[in-house]
């Protein structure tokens, strides 16, 4: 079972009201809620969303809602926060609706202490706010984080940091770049979208100069988030150990593997082979992804019709490795 509260606040009653903190809420639980082939994943997020002029969140109801997430022995529990951050020398806020000063919203602290203490499998808290990058810090805002096996913190700035929103009061830059990863920009081969991936597309996506998220966590096993469309079908990953029985193995080809001629027909070429050609293009997949390049041409297709060869790139010969021993799980 996979539990999610998506959280976003726009409408603050003593704070500067936010333009974009509920929509993004949205767009989180829209995209976790299915996996790209419609099957359940996070099934029936629970949205507490504060818009200006209509609901606002208040924190009790807030906290009480994150307590009741880190309750019970789910497989993963997943918290998402847009809105408003502060940060004391006693640690960092998140703030709710009825917020007046900063230091009266939710403590990070006490988020992150429920999630230590859950019986959840995974507990995953991700905070688009200013100063989130407090979670998980010991008092005092030492740079010292304890958090507990399963719990993993994603968050869209440093302690000391802004959360930036986008132009004319759009999506967070950092949500928006969660939800393109959770789309798939952050997939495996599998299409499996992981926390840590997450992170480094996030990482790579913002500039030295810009808001810098930070990513904590303490896992025994890496869990992913949602599944995206796989760029290349599980079959073919699994046929790596077929055709390339050794991880140095040279697969030998000839033109009778290539089925396109073009134009110009060379009787003197072997006929394209039926048993063949399906093996060629699995190879071909293959090479677009980068786990297999072809030997002494530029293209798969030049090295078929010049009867070289093509070998696994180091990704190739690592998937191929998993294959053969049976560790590619879906």
């Amino acid at each position: 079972m996979r539990k999610a509260l998506i959280a976003g606040i726009d409408w603050y009653e003593r704070l500067p009201a936010l333009g974009g903190c509920t929509r993004d809420a949205r767009a989180v639980g829209s995209v976790l809620e299915r996996n790209f082939d419609r099957s359940a994943n996070f099934a029936e997020p629970r949205l507490l969303l504060g818009e200006c002029g209509l609901t606002p969140v208040s924190r009790r109801e807030l906290r009480d809602a994150i307590e009741d997430l880190f309750t019970g022995d789910a497989d993963i529990a997943l918290l998402y926060f847009a809105g408003h951050g502060h940060i004391e020398t006693t640690g960092g806020y998140i703030c709710c609706s009825d917020t007046r000063d900063g230091d009266d919203g939710i403590a990070i602290e006490d988020i992150v202490r429920f999630a230590n203490a859950s019986a959840a499998r995974n507990k995953v808290i991700i905070l688009d706010s200013c100063h989130s990058g407090a979670a998980g810090n010991r008092p005092n805002n030492r740079p010292l984080a304890e958090i507990s096996i399963g719990t993993t913190i994603l968050t869209a700035s440093e302690p000391h940091q802004y959360a930036m929103e986008g132009p004319d009061g759009g999506g967070g830059v950092f949500t928006t770049l969660l939800v393109d990863a959770l789309s798939g920009a952050a997939a495996n081969l599998l299409g499996h979208v992981t926390p840590a991936a997450i992170y480094a597309y996030i990482d790579r996506s913002l500039g030295p100069w810009e808001q810098r998220p930070l990513f904590k966590t303490h896992v025994r096993s890496s869990v992913h988030l949602r599944k995206a469309a796989p760029p290349i079908p599980l079959a073919d990953l699994l046929a790596l150990p077929v055709h390339f029985p050794t991880g140095d193995f040279d697969f030998a080809l000839d033109p009778s593997y290539e089925p396109d001629r073009g134009q110009a027909i060379d009787l003197a070429l072997p006929a394209p082979d039926p048993a063949k050609t399906p093996i060629f293009a699995t190879l071909q997949r293959l090479a677009r992804e980068g786990l297999v390049r072809p030997v002494g041409a530029d293209h798969m297709y030049y090295a078929a019709m010049g009867s070289r060869s093509c070998r696994l790139t180091s990704v190739g010969e690592h998937w191929r490795s998993l294959a053969a021993r049976n560790l590619i799980q879906v």
